[in-house]
C-alpha cells in the first residue's frame, strides 16, 4: 500500500502528461513489471491512472487541479485515519497533511484554540 502511494505522490507531482514505467521504476526502486502491477490495481480500485503506449508514453493522473468541497461522516473519516496510519502518516507531506486536517475536524482541534 505505501508503494502504491508512492506512485500517486511520483504521478501527481510529475510536470509532464506521461511518465515511462522505467522512470518511475528507477525512482520508486522497484522493477518496471512492479510499476505495471500497481498501476492495474489502483486502476481497478478506481483510481484515474492513465496509460499511454508507444515513444513519449506511459502513466498519468488524471486529476482535477482543485476538489470541490466534500463532506464526511465520522466513520469515513475514520476508514481514511486508518489507511493513512497504514501507509505511514509521514509518508509523504500530503499524507501527513491529510491526517492533520482530518484529526483537527474529528478531535475538533480548532474549536479548542
Amino acid at each position: 500500500m505505501e508503494r502504491q502511494h508512492r506512485l500517486i505522490e511520483e504521478l501527481r507531482l510529475r510536470s509532464g502528461p506521461y511518465v515511462s514505467a522505467g522512470e518511475l521504476a528507477e525512482t520508486l526502486g522497484v522493477t518496471t513489471r512492479t510499476v505495471e502491477r500497481d498501476v492495474a490495481e489502483l486502476q481497478d480500485a478506481g483510481v484515474p491512472v492513465r496509460a499511454r503506449r508507444g515513444s513519449g508514453g506511459g502513466y498519468g493522473l488524471d486529476l482535477r487541479p482543485a476538489l470541490p468541497p466534500l463532506t464526511l461522516t465520522p466513520g469515513e473519516a475514520a476508514v481514511l485515519v486508518a489507511s493513512l496510519t497504514a501507509v505511514g502518516p509521514r509518508a509523504s507531506a500530503t499524507a501527513q497533511s491529510v491526517m492533520g486536517k482530518l484529526l483537527d475536524v474529528m478531535c475538533d482541534r480548532r474549536a479548542a484554540e
